[in-house]
């Protein structure tokens, strides 16, 4: 039932909300800040308010968008951190009515829930990222988060209970990060002065593992911010309940946890705290007595047997590390991969979906188009034009598919006819490069021996050619000047029959390589004919 008198500004953001697009939505839900701040507090005026927001659905439209993937909204995590905002401002106060079972039962716990992995989402985004400046920005969001889940906390402390027991806090408060683990243990530490008494209702298995990682960061952090943090909220929590000092007192799993506080290296700022922690742990003379006795009654056996498995252990460590290393990365890795593998699938699967509705609608708009233009008698003919172009279509697409799939069967023949052609290339190279060698030093080669009598006859006709030709006898240095000029010529000579056979040897490789390309070209045609 609606609400009446209700604030004009709200209806306009349900109407807008209702009207627009799924992505359009976080956008306009960030405009109920404005409203809510500019009401002043504890005014009767904001309850109203908030009541016709929770009637109007608006609360449930920001509880949605809180449990959307932070990469789909509209502004990221700037968006996301306003909502919690919202969401938790207008919880805190709120007077359902008749829905009042809903609210609280189902409403509340599925937004603190909801504000806990958000906080897991930005310790993770924190730990990826790498500058200092996004680093910066995340921790912000995430301090926005932790404040809105202690306001709404706060103001409906039956949620408590829900979120000590809830797997997303251990993960958030088992975090390495100092900065992250200070935030996250200052808001354990405002619940509970809020109300510790939730801390006994959780199951034994949740109180062992908050204590444990309590004092695992109080021993194992250097920072002094987290290691004060720590002290106080585990002071306040043996203050508050006498079951849980007793157990860090008489428990196993604690035992020397006093002597442990008492080696602590104190500062001014956390020296208190610890005093009155380690004054809490200490027991009366009797079990100081006891206890002494023990530890000496077993330190024999103790230090044997540690001995033994500390160093079987050291000897198994480096490969069990490595190990154990090797493991998580692969393992993170794949994990990682499969997110964006079905990630990227359903982005794409959406996407070819709205496209084929899109199409089928856009082909559905120009067909009836096209029959309201056309004359009624000529719709025959026009169906049986849209089936010969239909028809053409799936032809053209089917005689692709088939030649792409006898081209990549024939792609091996093609690859080995094309390694054969580079081989008998290579082959004629090599086969002219020995015949040029051959032409090359023929004209060099000895001439053959001459016999007695040749050389007679030989002599005899070079006397008879010069009692012939007798002239005047030329001088030694003409003689030696035309014996330079010929010899220089006949360089010359060699020279240039060298370089018209290496340019003939390359006409001839120039031939050979387009004859070569145009065989391919020819078998390429020829397969795509067959």
């Amino acid at each position: 039932m609606k609400p009446t008198g209700t604030d004009p500004r709200i209806l306009s953001i349900a109407a807008e909300v209702a009207k627009s697009p799924e992505q359009n939505v976080p956008v306009i839900l960030l405009k109920l800040k404005e409203i809510i701040n500019s009401t002043p507090l504890g005014s009767s005026e904001l309850k109203k308010i908030k009541q016709d927001i929770y009637c109007y659905d608006l609360i449930q439209y920001c509880l949605l968008v809180l449990s959307q993937d932070c990469s789909r909204i509209q502004g990221g995590w700037t968006t996301i951190s306003q909502l919690t905002q919202i969401l938790s401002h207008c919880c805190v106060g709120l007077e359902p009515g008749e829905d009042a079972e809903e609210f609280y039962n189902e409403l509340l716990p599925s937004a603190a829930e909801n504000f806990l992995i958000l906080g897991r989402q930005l310790q993770t985004c924190f730990i990826n990222a790498a500058k200092a400046e996004e680093k910066g920005e995340l921790l912000h969001f995430f301090h926005i988060v932790t404040d809105s889940l202690f306001w709404l906390v706060g103001g409906h402390i039956e949620l408590i209970q829900n979120v000590l027991q809830s797997d997303h806090f251990l993960h958030l408060l088992q975090a390495d990060n100092v900065q992250i683990g200070s935030a996250v243990l200052m808001m354990l530490q405002n619940i509970l002065q809020i109300n510790s008494g939730d801390l006994l209702r959780i199951g034994g298995k949740a109180l062992h593992s908050i204590l444990d990682e309590v004092i695992f960061k109080l021993f194992s952090t250097s920072s002094p911010v987290m290691r004060s943090t720590a002290t106080k909220l585990l002071l306040l929590m043996a203050e508050s309940h006498q079951e849980i000092l007793i157990l860090l007192r008489q428990s196993a799993c604690y035992k020397g946890l006093r002597r442990l506080l008492s080696k602590q290296e104190t500062g001014t700022e956390v020296s208190k705290e610890l005093r009155q922690l380690v004054s809490l742990l200490s027991p009366t003379v009797y079990q100081e007595v006891e206890e002494q006795k023990l530890h000496q009654a077993a330190c024999l056996i103790q230090a044997y047997w540690k001995g033994f498995q500390t160093r079987k252990r050291l000897k198994k460590l480096p490969s069990a590390v490595i190990a154990l290393q090797r493991s998580f990365r692969s393992k993170r890795t794949k994990m990682l991969l499969e997110i964006n593998r079905k990630k990227e699938e359903e982005d794409l699967r959406l996407r070819l979906q709205l496209q084929r509705q899109r199409a089928m609608r856009l082909s559905r708009e120009l067909r009836l188009n096209m029959l309201e233009i056309v004359h009624p008698g000529q719709v025959e003919k026009h169906n049986r034009e849209m089936e010969e172009k239909s028809a053409l279509i799936i032809q053209k697409h089917w005689r692709g598919y088939r030649e792409r799939k006898n081209f990549r069967q024939q792609r091996q023949s093609l690859t080995e006819y094309k390694a054969a052609v580079t081989l008998q290339r290579a082959a004629l190279k090599f086969l002219a490069k020995c015949r040029k060698k051959k032409k090359l030093f023929a004209p060099w080669r000895g001439l053959q021996e001459l016999t007695d009598a040749r050389r007679v006859e030989l002599k005899q006709q070079v006397d008879d050619y010069v009692r012939r030709h007798s002239g005047s006898p030329m001088p030694d240095v003409v003689s030696r000047e035309l014996h330079a000029q010929a010899q220089e010529r006949l360089q010359h000579y060699f020279m240039g029959r060298a370089l018209e056979e290496r340019a003939q040897q390359h006409r001839e490789a120039l031939m050979a390589q387009i004859s070569t390309n145009i065989e391919q070209l020819m078998m390429f045609w020829h397969f795509r004919e067959t």
